[in-house]
């Protein structure tokens, strides 16, 4: 068996008995949840960044727009939490598909000035629109209910939501990894590589930017719809730029050009803002900043790069 296979198993066998090992090592279960809510946002992301090639700053507008989708789905429409889900992802997923157009001709600096411009308008609309979305207060007034399977109602408390989002980070991993081993994950990746010789080989790579672009805005909602629920609440700031900022750290830090790379990063991020912030609660990005510098200019493949580096060499 190939080296992938048993990482791919190891990284799900701990994903899936974290309720067993985490308390021993002083964690806890929405701490968990949180990693995977950012993994997975940082793995859409890396999908248009790490495997396509496009950096995005805008990429909070879809994760904001997924928790807002789903908080005002639960308070307007539903009390079902798995409908809600759903419902925030299509959001994103909408969102990404209808602006795509706009950013899909850009290269380098102009495409991420525009998702930047894009995720502020976003920002600023959730902001000042006191009535329909709660203005700076943010939304609240929902929370996620009870899974009703017929025969049992599983409550969703810290336990059974990590679950919850483990098995909605499972379904969205399977989607990047499906795709990314299929055509249009090799033509992600050599546009990357080479976006001109792309075009002289008939390749349509804005068609192809646009689906990545909409992709990833897919998988930022699910991950936003998931942390409304984690949070029971929804505000203007996971719309900001600086949430943006925040999922290409991650993507970075553990290796952009990785499968794993995102939730690796995350891992890092949210563990290092959970124990300084309980420390230095008002410094805990110097850590995060310092922690990036040192990795953009001594191992800019992040972590997993490294790592595959040194087994290469071995």
């Amino acid at each position: 068996m190939s080296r992938r296979v048993y990482v791919n198993g190891a990284v799900w066998l701990l994903l899936l008995t974290a309720a067993w090992w985490l308390p021993l090592i002083g964690g806890y279960m929405a701490l968990a949840s949180r990693v995977l809510v950012y993994a997975l946002a940082a793995m859409g992301l890396n999908l248009l960044l790490g495997f396509t090639g496009c950096m995005s700053f805008g990429e909070a507008a879809y994760f904001g727009l997924g928790g807002y989708g789903t908080g005002l789905f639960l308070t307007h429409l539903t009390h079902s939490t798995v409908l809600a889900v759903v419902a925030g992802t299509i959001v994103g997923g909408i969102a990404a598909f209808i602006f795509g157009p706009l950013v899909m001709r850009r290269r380098g600096i102009y495409f991420a000035m525009i998702t930047v411009a894009i995720g502020q308008i976003f920002y600023f609309i959730a902001e000042r629109w006191n009535s329909f979305t709660g203005g700076e207060d943010g939304l609240s007034g929902f929370s996620r209910q009870p899974l009703h399977f017929g025969f049992a109602t599983v409550p969703l408390n810290a336990v059974a939501f990590y679950y919850f989002v483990l098995f909605f980070f499972a379904i969205g991993a399977g989607v990047i990894a499906l795709l990314l081993h299929s055509p249009l994950g090799h033509t992600f990746v050599a546009i990357r590589e080479n976006r001109r010789r792309a075009q002289f080989l008939g390749i349509h790579v804005e068609r192809y930017v646009w689906a990545s672009f909409a992709i990833a805005g897919l998988i930022a909602g699910l991950a936003g719809a998931l942390n409304a629920l984690q949070n029971n609440f929804i505000s203007p700031i996971n719309l900001y730029w600086v949430e943006s900022g925040n999922l290409v750290i991650m993507a970075v830090l553990g290796g952009m050009r990785s499968f794993w790379g995102p939730l690796v990063g995350a891992i890092i991020f949210v563990g290092i803002q959970d124990y300084v912030s309980s420390y230095f609660p008002n410094n805990w990005e110097t850590f995060i900043g310092g922690l990036f510098i040192i990795a953009v200019m001594f191992f800019p493949n992040g972590i997993l790069g490294i790592i595959r580096q040194r087994a290469k060499a071995a």
